[in-house]
């Protein structure tokens, strides 16, 4: 038995699994949203079940104080990677309609996957690219057409973001039960009692830096 044993060979990927749901949102001006999900991520990475974007129903505002928009949207897919770096990303857009009924963006966000395994909930602040010149936001206004990004991805890459003028309207709730397999024999150690790793450091620096 110790032969076969140590006949296994050592993993040269690990995993991770994330599930959970777009819970909500918070848009005081708009009603009627739903919203689209994708994932980005790096080349050393590439997802073997699941689903990479998705779609939701659309919802109206709870009559509460709080009148939230809830979704309760449900994400749940696998990664396998050599590496960290590039750790994915999920981007959310929210859609609603505008005054003449067209379907216009109402906000874009994105956030990592939380590094720790566990159970963890983001907010997200949401944004809309913005005209710049009262021209462009008078024909906007009029054509019923507004700003948008032809890719939501661009919202994950920091490249070329700050050349857009942005405003910020809205959040989002996400939901997160996210489990890794084989991290640690790869030589990456992300358990939460080990927060004040060194190896923790490197491991978000290199996401951050890629």
């Amino acid at each position: 038995m110790a032969a076969a044993a140590a006949a296994t060979p050592a993993p040269t990927v690990f995993l991770l699994m994330v599930n959970g749901q777009i819970e909500s949102a918070r848009f005081p001006e708009f009603d009627d949203l739903y919203c689209k999900y994708c994932f980005v991520y790096g080349p050393d990475w590439a997802p073997t079940t699941g689903l990479e974007e998705g779609i939701s129903q659309i919802t109206s505002k709870n009559r509460d104080a709080q009148q939230a928009l809830v979704w309760n949207f449900p994400i749940d897919i696998t990664f396998k990677s050599t590496n960290p770096s590039g750790w994915p990303q999920i981007v959310v857009s929210v859609y609603g309609p505008d005054l003449f009924g067209n379907d216009v963006v109402r906000g874009y966000g994105a956030v990592h996957v939380p590094f720790i395994p566990g159970s963890h909930r983001r907010t997200i602040p949401m944004f809309v690219p913005e005209s710049t010149s009262k021209l462009q936001k008078i024909t906007s206004w009029l054509m019923g057409r507004h700003p948008e990004f032809t890719d939501p991805k661009v919202v994950a890459q920091g490249e070329g973001r700050e050349v857009t003028t942005v405003r910020s309207q809205g959040f989002v709730t996400i939901a997160f039960n996210v489990v890794t397999k084989d991290m640690k024999k790869l030589g990456y150690d992300v358990s939460p009692s080990d927060m004040q790793n060194p190896s923790i450091v490197s491991l978000t620096d290199g996401i951050h830096n890629h």
